[in-house]
């Protein structure tokens, strides 16, 4: 379980006071969904070891620079997010200056495959083992600043606030992005013949 601001809060001060050992208490419950962060967004194993390692040693270096407004986790997944943009743009995988990683998340002109039955990815469909490494290629596939927000609420499971700020954009540039992420991995289901593009007869628009 993640501490709450207040257990934060006291670990921080006597990590600051001189007790370093306690720092893994509070990244323990967090470290490995800072590597799965990493992972999604890098897509490679190595590389998302050496950012998690990174972003935890730099919020460490940085400590007493935490000013405690949002949770500690926020501001890790926010170094984490960094770091993970900087092997991107080390590696040349992704133009970060590019329009369609900033403001409105891009893609504006994108539309959604009209279905009869109109819904959201159904999550209970494709988490399964069969169907796991199709939602990776899926994932994959979304441009950066989707795929980002879309780790983050839900993979991560962090709040559209903290996500916000994590990102540095605002709580409806998170909804508008994490909307859009949705309706692409649903319509890549439905391109790749994984989910049926129109409902069952009978069944109409709800």
């Amino acid at each position: 379980m993640q501490p709450d601001i207040l257990s934060e809060r006291e670990l921080i001060a006597e990590i600051l006071a001189g007790k370093p050992e306690r720092y893994y208490e509070l990244i323990a419950p967090i470290e490995r969904r800072i590597y799965f962060t990493a992972y999604e967004i890098l897509r490679v194993q190595a590389d998302a070891e050496d950012v998690a390692q990174e972003a935890i040693l730099k919020a460490f270096r940085n400590l007493a620079s935490f000013k405690g407004e949002a949770r500690f986790s926020t501001w890790l997944f926010s170094i984490t997010i960094n770091e993970a943009r900087q092997q991107l743009r080390k590696h040349r995988e992704v133009s970060l200056d590019s329009p369609a990683d900033h403001g409105s998340g891009g893609d504006e002109d994108y539309t959604p495959i009209n279905l009869a039955d109109w819904r959201e990815l159904p999550l209970d469909t494709v988490l399964n083992k069969e169907m796991a490494a199709h939602l990776e290629q899926a994932i994959a596939s979304l441009s950066l600043s989707y795929r980002e927000v879309l780790v983050l609420r839900d993979i991560d499971g962090i709040s559209t606030a903290e996500a916000a700020e994590a990102l540095s954009i605002s709580e409806a540039n998170v909804k508008v992005r994490l909307l859009r992420a949705r309706l692409m991995l649903r319509d890549y289901f439905v391109s790749h013949c994984l989910l049926p593009k129109s409902a069952p007869a009978g069944r109409g628009r709800r």
